[in-house]
């Protein structure tokens, strides 16, 4: 089955070939005989009924410097592919939003990944709280009162925007901490969006765990380590990865989320597990997928290949 896939992300160009999920989506594609087609978000549009994009088809490879070639830049209609891929990167701001909607139009004719009217209405850090039984104590608050309220029963919280991405604004609030007020001050001033404020983990200087799910069902995880001095322990900001297995911890919470992600077409999910606590789950631009494949030689770009082709099939 070839199937024509189109990619809307971010610059292709400026990848890290080596970490990048996308690059090892594209690669996967075009190794099962799929062609590509290459857009960036701000190409999307819709145009007197028909939901278009500008860009080029492409091919990839594994080369350093040389890991994409460009055909002839073209517009065309989403409708006439097979599939969409749904990856840039957040943050989730109304340009975010308003793809998902656009992209809405064309699935599922066209098969979206992630589904976007679900990518939509399950943000990573709100979708968690459908599971309180899983997460840390957690608010969502833009009220300073109620953010204060909260540190004062848990002493130890972590602050951080409601829609960021890549451990970027995300703050460490000891008992000892006077700076709630300044950064909540900060904060106001950037934007008009609530602040999520959680408990603070101890466990995160083990790691905080990446749990790749594909269809709902967990295909293995990676953990990330934070640099010595740092809270934070995304890879964007200097987390180490490093090999780790599953939980049965960890498989109790993709038991009790996967079936939501399955039913709704969240395919490639991504979710954040502290010690015994899911913190988000991530569904707008997951990564891990290289991580994944060097240390345990899990394929998950073949797992998520035969999910999306067995969706077409059907």
């Amino acid at each position: 089955m070839s199937l024509k896939v189109a990619l809307q992300m971010d610059p292709i160009g400026s990848i890290n070939i080596h970490a990048d999920s996308t690059f090892r989506i594209a690669l996967e594609a075009q190794a099962r005989g799929h062609d590509l087609f290459f857009y960036t978000p701000d190409k999307l549009a819709f145009v007197e009924g028909r939901v278009t994009a500008r860009g080029w088809p492409i091919e990839v490879r594994r080369e350093l410097g040389n890991h994409v070639s460009y055909g002839p830049e073209a517009e065309v209609d989403l409708a006439d592919f097979d599939v969409v891929w749904l990856r840039q990167d957040p943050p989730f701001d109304m340009g975010y939003i308003t793809s998902t909607h656009l992209l809405d139009m064309i699935h599922p004719s066209t098969l979206v990944v992630n589904d976007p009217f679900w990518v939509r209405n399950y943000p990573e850090k709100l979708l968690v709280l459908r599971f309180p039984e899983l997460t840390p104590p957690t608010a969502i608050a833009r009220d300073l009162a109620t953010i204060r309220a909260f540190k004062a029963r848990h002493g130890d919280v972590i602050l951080k925007p409601l829609y960021g991405n890549g451990g970027a604004g995300v703050f460490r609030l000891d008992a000892q901490d006077r700076n709630l007020a300044s950064l909540h001050e900060l904060f106001s001033g950037i934007n008009r969006e609530p602040l999520i404020v959680q408990k603070f983990l101890p466990a995160v200087s083990a790691g905080d765990k990446r749990v790749i799910l594909v269809e709902g069902e967990p295909i293995g995880a990676i953990n990330r380590v934070p640099q010595a001095g740092e809270t934070r322990s995304n890879m964007h900001v200097g987390g180490r990865p490093e090999k780790i297995g599953l939980t049965e911890r960890d498989l109790e919470i993709c038991r009790t989320i996967g079936p939501l992600l399955k039913a709704h077409g969240q395919i490639f999910v991504g979710i954040d597990v502290i010690g015994d606590y899911l913190t988000e789950i991530n569904v707008t631009s997951p990564t891990g997928l290289q991580e994944l494949e060097r240390f345990d030689g899990v394929n998950g770009a073949e797992k998520i290949w035969q999910a999306i082709e067995a969706r077409r099939s059907a």
